[in-house]
């Protein structure tokens, strides 16, 4: 007689042990008395006593069988194994903690100062004087190819722009536009007086442009780094857009890049005004903020960033305007004497 391998997993089935492994069925036995029969091991399904027939068997011996069977011990489950509890915890942490919002760090008021002086809703007016001699005499154009002419000291006007971008157009506007002129003051003396007007809001551009078309004067010669190119058309451009005259085309221009360009290329890397500045005046800046960074510092100051670099700006846009002069003085006084230099080689 033989159990068959259908009666063995209902046995199995019926004792809780459906989830174990399947086992082969057992050999063949002879079915002896119960009192002679050897006691089979627990646990061990094939050693178990089977009717002498396997189809035809009864619900009593049925219980009885199962009765003796024993659950196979099961491998309990551990966190460690596959993807355990332990695992899916670290992974909800993890998550938790990227999702938190991020912890507030206690800061100080922001520096919002600006330098100067406000005149009017959003526009600052920063006054500078530097003493020194006027020139006495008037300057000769001669280094801009102009051997004919010359200006009063007194009508040059330098300026100089900082703007909201590089590349021009009409979204482009200049949030500072600094002048500097040769002025006689009746408590200071004679010097060169710097001034600077500085947009914090952009409902101040129109009362910029006002200020600045009251520093022109019919006589007033312009005077520049590559103004006549950029900085002078960017004004006629905003002058136009806010329906105002433009005070800036009937007047003369003088141009320092073309001058300096034509005397000096080669000499230095480049042409550039903080090159020139450096080699042919000998000035050095001291934390100086680029010019290429300037919108970036004006746009953070508008949205409540601190104004530190936006005072860097006027610092930069100072020096701009004072080297012009310097600048305009040592071009002068080089053709001056490469002039002088041509007359005495031609008496010898």
């Amino acid at each position: 007689m033989s159990i068959s391998l259908d009666k063995l997993k209902a046995l199995r089935k019926q004792a809780g042990l459906a989830t174990a492994a399947p086992v082969e069925p057992a050999a063949p036995m002879a079915f002896v008395g119960a009192a002679s029969a050897a006691k089979p091991a627990m646990g061990d399904p094939a050693a178990l006593p089977v009717a002498p027939d396997a189809s035809v068997s009864s619900p009593a011996s049925d219980t009885a069988v199962a009765s003796r069977l024993t659950p196979l011990p099961q491998k309990p489950k551990t966190e460690s194994s596959g993807f355990g509890w332990a695992a899916l915890r670290r992974l909800l942490a993890t998550r938790n903690r990227a999702i938190a919002p991020a912890q507030q760090v206690e800061r100080g008021p922001v520096d919002r100062d600006l330098p100067g002086t406000e005149i009017a809703p959003g526009l600052h007016l920063i006054e500078a004087f530097i003493p020194q001699a006027i020139p006495t005499q008037a300057l000769s154009l001669a280094f801009s190819k102009r051997p004919e002419e010359s200006v009063a000291p007194q009508d040059l006007l330098f300026f100089d722009t900082e703007t909201t971008g590089l590349a021009g157009g009409t979204g482009t506007r200049a949030f500072m536009i600094g002048a500097a002129d040769w002025h006689h003051d009746a408590a200071r003396g004679e010097g060169l007086r710097v001034r600077q007007l500085l947009m914090s809001t952009m409902g101040a551009e129109s009362a910029m442009l006002e200020l600045f078309a009251s520093w022109l004067a019919p006589t007033t010669v312009l005077s520049s780094y590559n103004g006549r190119c950029y900085d002078a058309p960017l004004l006629k451009t905003r002058y136009r857009l806010a329906r105002r005259g433009d005070p800036i085309s009937a007047l003369d221009h003088v141009d320092l890049l073309f001058p300096t360009r034509r005397r000096y290329r080669g000499t230095w890397e480049n042409c550039r005004l903080a090159t020139i500045e450096r080699q042919l005046l000998l000035i050095a800046r001291e934390d100086d903020l680029p010019g290429s960074e300037a919108p970036a510092a004006w746009l953070s100051y508008l949205r409540g960033g601190s104004a530190r670099n936006l005072r860097r700006v006027g610092e930069h846009n100072h020096q701009d305007v004072v080297t012009l002069a310097q600048l305009f003085l040592r071009l002068v006084q080089a053709e001056a004497d490469e002039r002088a230099e041509l007359a005495l080689e031609a008496e010898r």
